[in-house]
């Protein structure tokens, strides 16, 4: 069974960083697709960053660009996501996900999914 699970969330202020890491386990085939999503309260679930572990490639929300920067490490094995800047409303649980093909933050599109962490940003 494909284990995904996130670690790094917690509490900090208004420009604040965090370093968020997700190691993948329990997998038979490879898993092109790592990335991050997040559930901020009162809105639906939004892609946040991915990368494809093949080339590197890498997506992200319009949100985030510029401020979020996603990674592999542990030989493609773990998607990091470095977050700077923080701003309160990028307060949410965040969750690691991957899926076998890049198709866009389409959540249907995606395979496996993480529990979350939470992150929360002061105001």
């Amino acid at each position: 069974q494909v284990q995904l699970a996130e670690s790094g969330g917690g509490s900090v202020q208004s420009g604040g960083s965090l370093r968020l890491s997700c190691p993948a386990s329990g997998y038979t085939h490879p898993l092109n697709v790592m990335g991050w999503w997040r559930q901020r309260p009162g809105k639906a679930r939004e892609g946040v960053a991915a990368t494809q572990r093949r080339n590197a490639l890498t997506y992200y929300g319009d949100s985030v660009r510029g401020r979020f920067t996603v990674s592999l490490e542990n030989a493609g094995n773990t998607v990091v996501l470095e977050m700077n800047d923080l701003r309160h409303e990028d307060t949410g649980i965040y969750i690691c996900a991957a899926g076998y093909r890049w198709r866009g933050f389409n959540a249907q599109g995606w395979g496996f999914w993480g529990r979350g962490t939470r992150v929360t940003i002061a105001s």
